[in-house]
């Protein structure tokens, strides 16, 4: 029952509020009719397209009586912010710490349901950043996970000095919890303090992030020069090698 001049525009509320952690899928249908409620002369048959077909409501008669707009839309849940994880490795050195990050309110498949209490392993594959979780039947949770910066600069120092790597953990089923642990190295080779969020997506629906502080400190001394002096007023040099690790 909205009318709208030519030109003119509308706004279509539309508001999300998730109960679980899980996609949800629908269509906003915009259906327009003419003013004086007669039919756009354009007769649909057979032979139309199909595209014109899905997209038109006919009369009686074959003429177009309304144009359809579909927009699909899918809600993605998005659980809480989580507490930023501190890893901390000196400059010049190579860190490995292991991060345990436990993904809350994770809904079995609706088929093929696992029994309360059991436990599941989360399977990953070292070439792909997409873990399975199973507990042993059909059902399968596949999330997928990455590491997503502020802006491309910090991408270009933390890309090549952070590795990520998913090991097996169990799932349990009663509580919903997953529960996955990353084996983070880190290999900084000058002092920095940068973020980052690992984002972690079901693909049947949720997303989690946890919030990721890289800090680099200060090296250790390379080494120590003395100078001896020769005598008052008279200049004492000493000679040493420094080599640059890139051209």
């Amino acid at each position: 029952g909205i009318l709208l001049a030519p030109k003119e525009r509308v706004e279509i509320p539309v508001l999300f509020m998730p109960a679980e952690m899980k996609i949800y899928k629908i269509q906003v249908v915009i259906h327009v009719r003419r003013e004086n409620g007669e039919n756009w002369p354009y007769e649909v048959t057979a032979e139309s397209n199909t595209d014109l077909i899905r997209n038109v409501t006919v009369a009686e008669n074959g003429e177009a009586q309304g144009i359809l707009w579909i927009y699909p839309i899918h809600g993605m849940p998005e659980a809480p912010q989580q507490k930023s994880v501190v890893i901390r490795c000196q400059a010049r050195q190579r860190l490995e710490q292991r991060v345990e990050l436990l993904l809350i309110g994770v809904m079995p498949a609706e088929t093929a349901l696992p029994d309360a209490g059991n436990a599941a392993v989360v399977h990953t594959d070292e070439s792909s950043n997409t873990p399975q979780v199973t507990d042993g039947s059909s059902a399968t949770l596949e999330f997928l996970y990455e590491l997503q910066y502020q802006s491309d600069e910090i991408r270009s120092q933390l890309d090549s000095l952070v590795g990520m790597q998913l090991l097996q953990k169990e799932w349990d089923t009663e509580s919903r919890i997953v529960t996955l642990i990353f084996n983070i190295v880190f290999a900084p080779s000058k002092p920095m303090r940068n973020k980052a969020t690992l984002a972690v997506q079901r693909t049947a629906g949720g997303l989690w992030k946890f919030p990721l502080e890289f800090i680099a400190t200060e090296p250790e001394v390379d080494d120590v020069i003395n100078i001896v002096a020769v005598g008052l007023n008279k200049e004492s040099i000493v000679g040493f090698k420094l080599t640059s690790q890139t051209r």
